[in-house]
């Protein structure tokens, strides 16, 4: 048994030898524990959000670097657009399946939620949904194709759905964004609605990082004030993976560091009152733990509604694996200290304790 403080109460927190029932909260009720990862299969980039009373999760495929016949993966006509591009990696990477759980420990797959097959013009490396509810209608954004230069076709994309399980069908029949800006790949997109309603999308790998005004249909890019588009925000050390939150006013702009394949993947913030920025880097949050896991990163985060309760979710590679594609998704608790830094997160393989929330 060990305590924690928390807000100058300490909760109880007893561990069963099946680590699996915890004393979660001072009022001594045995509760589930998530244990980690959360998801079975090889994930990662997780998208973790709240739709109703439901938690939800889009993460990433990971399949293995495998060059199988792609005759057998690709139609003819995805072939012959694709066919300077089509490399050795990601060809596995053909779908997007999503995640669902009332409590944070049981977890049920929605298969193939978003599939090539409606989505003419993506091939393979289908990555890093982010994903909105708007307009009475479900918004996923993806990255497909892995484009390396302005001669290939792919980029950031949009999918719709009425239901959060899915389908979702390309909504626009050609990528949103296809071209490099300021030198960012056009990956790893996070939608972001600020509480005036606008909504942002941050994006980018290849250490550049941008950030865009979207239209109130989603399916298009506004222009800022000052008549640009495509504004670069990198902070020092960025690689990849954006996500923003906003906590007492405040916006913590987050990103991942590192390889992906490395250990030393992992995850840094900044704070600023704006949600362009400027971002000046704070320092790590998340990272290996040489006991736990190694290549910590790519993460989202949930706020439980009306409360300061905050979880991270993320993949990890085993300790004993040296495939980078042998990625997990987990789930920890991200908390504050008193002037409103965030601590350091600690991996756990116990994860985070049972929550349900209530029904709207």
């Amino acid at each position: 048994m060990f305590l924690k403080q928390n807000k100058g109460m300490f909760s109880v927190i007893i561990t069963c030898v099946s680590g699996l029932l915890f004393f979660c909260s001072t009022t001594g009720s045995a509760q589930k524990l998530s244990g980690n990862p959360i998801l079975k299969g090889w994930y990662a980039d997780p998208e973790a959000v709240i739709f109703n009373d439901t938690y939800w999760i889009y993460p990433t495929y990971s399949g293995e670097d495998e060059f199988p016949n792609r005759e057998k993966l690709f139609s003819a006509k995805q072939i012959e657009a694709q066919k300077n591009s089509i490399n050795k990696q990601y060809v596995k990477q053909t779908f997007l399946d999503a995640f669902s759980s009332k409590d944070l420990v049981t977890w049920k797959k929605h298969s193939k939620i978003l599939d090539i097959q409606n989505v003419a013009w993506a091939s393979f490396a289908v990555w890093a949904p982010s994903i909105v509810k708007e307009n009475k209608q479900y918004y996923l954004f993806f990255g497909a194709n892995d484009i390396q230069s302005e001669k290939e076709f792919g980029g950031i994309g949009v999918a719709v759905s009425k239901n959060p399980e899915g389908p979702f069908k390309d909504a626009l029949g050609k990528p949103l964004i296809s071209s490099f800006h300021n030198g960012a790949q056009p990956i790893d997109q996070f939608v972001y609605k600020d509480d005036d309603g606008q909504y942002y999308m941050y994006y980018g790998g290849w250490k550049h990082c941008n950030v865009v005004k979207l239209k109130p249909n989603l399916l298009e890019i506004d222009t800022f004030e000052d008549g640009t588009v495509y504004k670069e925000i990198t902070p020092e050390n960025y690689m990849e993976g954006p996500f923003m939150l906003k906590r007492n006013g405040k916006y913590y702009f987050m990103w991942s560091e590192g390889y992906w394949k490395k250990a030393n993947y992992s995850v840094a913030y900044a704070i600023s009152d704006s949600p362009l920025g400027p971002f000046k880097r704070i320092g790590k949050i998340l990272e290996q733990d040489t006991k736990v896991a190694k290549g910590a990163g790519h993460h989202s985060v949930i706020h439980i509604p009306n409360s300061d309760t905050y979880y991270i979710v993320y993949h990890r590679r085993p300790l004993d694996t040296e495939n980078g594609n042998h990625r997990e998704v987990c789930i920890d608790t991200l908390t504050f200290d008193s002037k409103g830094f965030i601590n350091p997160i600690k991996m756990t393989n116990t994860g985070v304790c049972q929550n349900k929330l209530p029904k709207n």
